[in-house]
């Protein structure tokens, strides 16, 4: 029997998963589903993969601490490389698989990746001009590592058992690039043991473990799924159900009836509108008591009476939970701020929605609204166990704790303006305290200063217009200007229902009905901001911001300078 005396008290991310697949070895550790049903792995047959792939990562030649690249979109398999390399001290750089050709390689070049695993052939093409890299698929396909760990002799278990023990938790375990909102992007360098921290703080205020199935769909490329929806179930011995496409999204959750969720509030958004439109293809009768549910959860939120509020969360409230799955206990939600709307929604048909807040920098989430206290909509929550925090005198927020990256990679004068000789990471938003509860207002970079010398923090406003029925996306902007102006994308979909439109968006802007449509939701915001603050003019765009147009970063943030240059015109037009 393979010696694991030193795997007690895991020092690595690869302790953590042999000591879970011998803990809980009959338990299920992943669910694949498919049109026939769900494929349970267990973490007994998790040890047998991760170890198989470890023998096909060996066999590439690749040692401690080499890079490998993963650009694709999230699989098994993407799964099983990532564990197989925590095995053995590769770090693992994951790449959007919507970013464009020259952003990938600019990261491949940056983090001096010896090998890449690509999704398919467009991924793989995206990097063809590049030299002196090992391109491979990731699976599906005769230049696949999924073959290639197939055929690769098996390394033995007492070897790989060493293997792991060599890897201590001050040693690097992924370089992850942040979105590159305010330039290039930055390698934010995470150790084993931010990650072990993060596990343990999450156990200490969860009651997680055995028996929970989480549902895995956001991007694994990102800090927020990596950490929370890959490493942390299975450091607690709990099930992950895979997604296999947004397409295929409703019926693999039917499938998985998963228990938690992990969120970004463009998801609850985009699930709210679906549940609406049913409940208006319903009878008079459903409609009404579909509006009377909505009605009191927001009167409830609000601190004010809502009588009918438990009898009707409890009616209505049971046909969405059916819709996801009926055994969830709450969705996690982070990545951008929760619109206070949002939150009441689901609060209406008793679904938990707790909001919580991190950067790739912090390891993920360090604040978060937990589930057994009052859950503030307003609140971004309070501190994981282990989380240090101050505000500046400029507002600014200050983390400190053994959640904080190491570096950015290569790049010391940019860690140093970060991380401050006390240890203080300068996250770059504002906010307050109350309590123990923190409050993100805004970001310090995105302050606008109006000719008259008045700040103002857009955020806040934009995330009001955004709650707006006929308001996709804004941006508002106005430094150096006499007043405030804006850039709305609007809720083509929400348009052509109500208003019976069959134009195309280019047209639909035009349109004098459309045009006040839209205004009313800016008119109803502005009744609630200060003079200084509310929406002198504003301009209707005719495309939705995507990752692909460059107007939003990877993680689905507006990249302001961006939309500044693209509609310069159209800002020049509004500020006259």
């Amino acid at each position: 029997m393979a010696n694991t005396e030193n795997l007690e008290a895991p020092q690595s991310l690869g302790a953590i998963l042999l000591r879970s697949c011998q803990r809980y070895a009959y338990s299920a550790a992943y669910l694949v589903p498919s049109k026939t049903g769900v494929t349970k792995i267990t973490y007994l047959e998790l040890e047998g993969h991760v170890r198989r792939w470890a023998s096909g990562v060996k066999s590439l030649g690749l040692e401690r601490g080499d890079v490998l690249c993963i650009l694709s979109e999230n699989s098994l398999e993407w799964a099983l490389l990532d564990w197989a390399c925590q095995t053995l001290g590769v770090v693992v750089v994951p790449i959007y698989p919507t970013l464009p050709s020259d952003q990938a390689q600019y990261i491949v070049e940056n983090c001096h990746a010896k090998v890449v695993a690509c999704g398919d052939e467009a991924q793989a093409k995206k990097l063809s001009e590049m030299h002196n890299i090992r391109i491979f698929l990731l699976k599906n396909g005769n230049n696949s590592l999924e073959l290639m760990s197939s055929q690769a002799p098996l390394i033995e278990k007492e070897e790989w058992i060493r293997e792991i023990s060599k890897t201590s938790g001050a040693d690097t375990a992924t370089i992850i690039y942040t979105s590159g909102t305010t330039g290039p992007p930055k390698g934010v360098v995470l150790t084993h043991s931010n990650f072990l921290w993060m596990n343990q703080a999450v156990a200490k205020g969860f009651a997680i473990g055995e028996g929970d199935v989480f549902f895995s769909f956001l991007p694994l490329s990102h800090v927020y799924a990596r950490a929370n929806d890959h490493f942390l179930p299975i450091s607690l011995g709990s099930a992950i159900g895979l997604n296999r496409s947004l397409s295929s999204l409703a019926a693999d959750i039917s499938q998985i009836r998963p228990t938690l969720m992990l969120v970004v509030p463009r998801f609850l958004d985009s699930m709210r509108d679906r549940i609406s439109e049913g409940a208006r293809k319903g009878s008079k009768i459903q409609t009404r008591l579909f509006e009377m549910t909505v009605n009191q959860g927001k009167r409830k939120v609000q601190g004010q009476s809502a009588p009918l509020h438990s009898f009707l969360k409890k009616v209505v409230g049971s046909k969405i939970q059916a819709r996801l799955g009926g055994r969830l206990r709450f969705f996690v939600s982070g990545g951008a701020a929760l619109p206070s709307s949002t939150f009441a929604f689901y609060e209406s048909f008793g679904v938990l929605v707790l909001q919580g807040y991190g950067l790739t920098e912090t390891t993920s989430g360090i604040y978060i609204n937990y589930p057994d206290r009052p859950n503030r909509s307003d609140s971004v929550g309070e501190p994981l166990d282990g989380v240090e925090t101050k505000i500046a005198e400029d507002g600014e927020i200050l983390v400190r704790g053994p959640f904080l990256m190491k570096e950015y990679f290569e790049l010391p004068t940019d860690t140093r303006a970060a991380i401050d000789e006390e240890g203080w990471f300068h996250t770059g938003d504002v906010g307050r305290l109350e309590g123990s509860h923190l409050i993100i207002t805004d970001r310090k970079k995105d302050l606008i200063v109006l000719a008259n010398g008045k700040n103002v923090a857009p955020q806040p406003i934009e995330n009001l217009l955004r709650q707006g029925k006929y308001i996709s996306e804004a941006v508002v902007l106005g430094d150096g200007l006499d007043g405030c102006v804006a850039l709305i994308v609007p809720n083509f979909e929400a348009l052509r229902a109500d208003l019976h439109l069959q134009e195309s968006t280019l047209h639909l802007i035009e349109l004098e009905t459309v045009k006040h449509a839209v205004k009313a939701d800016v008119d109803l915001v502005n009744a609630g901001l200060a003079s200084f603050e509310k929406i002198k003019r504003h301009a209707l765009i005719p495309e939705p911001f995507t990752i692909e147009g460059g107007e939003l970063t990877p993680s689905l943030k507006v990249k302001r300078k961006f939309v500044s240059e693209k509609y310069r015109d159209t800002i020049a037009y509004l500020a006259r």
